[in-house]
């Protein structure tokens, strides 16, 4: 899917893919000289990072296992519920483990923060976030976050595995809908 796909439903391209991909390097690097001598665990937050964490993923040479978790504060509309309910946890024991999050995305910071308080509960060595996007405009709960792609405005935003209703996570950038695709 691209942005011809998308005719009328697409309002604008915020950030293309090879925008997305120069900031992967720069984070992939910081994180390599955050970690060197370490080994990580990515936890990558299901399903919108899944775009950032594989990308992510093979461009850090620091060595790292990786798991998924799912966390679920969104219905199908444009705000966060509010609600945090794990719909997957994790595999693996992080005990003692050194645990980078990767996320698609920060607004609120409500569901992060209580993901972090779930995962400092289990006893790692450190916690740290990595994510492509945060709306400073939009946060409601302070996060240290180690590793930010990019600060966006307080929009709707669609693609790079972020999603309107299950629609969209496929497109290679990041972008806005046009506001008649969620007003009904």
């Amino acid at each position: 899917m691209d942005a011809l796909d998308m005719g009328d439903k697409l309002e604008k391209i915020l950030l293309t893919r090879e925008q997305l991909d120069a900031k992967l390097d720069e984070m992939a690097a910081a994180i390599d000289a955050e970690y060197e001598g370490e080994e990580i665990l990515l936890v990558g937050v299901l399903n919108g990072a899944v775009m950032v964490m594989a990308d992510l993923a093979r461009k850090i040479h620091t060595p790292c296992h990786m798991d998924w978790m799912a966390v679920s504060s969104y219905g199908s509309g444009t705000k966060s519920s509010g609600v945090v309910r794990i719909l997957k946890d994790l595999g693996t024991d992080i005990t003692d483990k050194h645990v980078l999050i990767v996320e698609d995305i920060i607004d609120s910071g409500l569901t992060l923060s209580w993901l972090i308080s779930n995962l400092e509960s289990r006893g790692p060595a450190s916690i740290e976030i990595a994510t492509m996007l945060r709306k400073p405009d939009a946060v409601k709960v302070e996060i240290d976050v180690a590793f930010v792609g990019f600060d966006i405005p307080n929009e709707f935003v669609v693609g790079y595995g972020l999603d309107y209703a299950g629609d969209y996570r496929n497109l290679p950038f990041v972008g806005t809908l046009a506001s008649h695709v969620y007003a009904n």
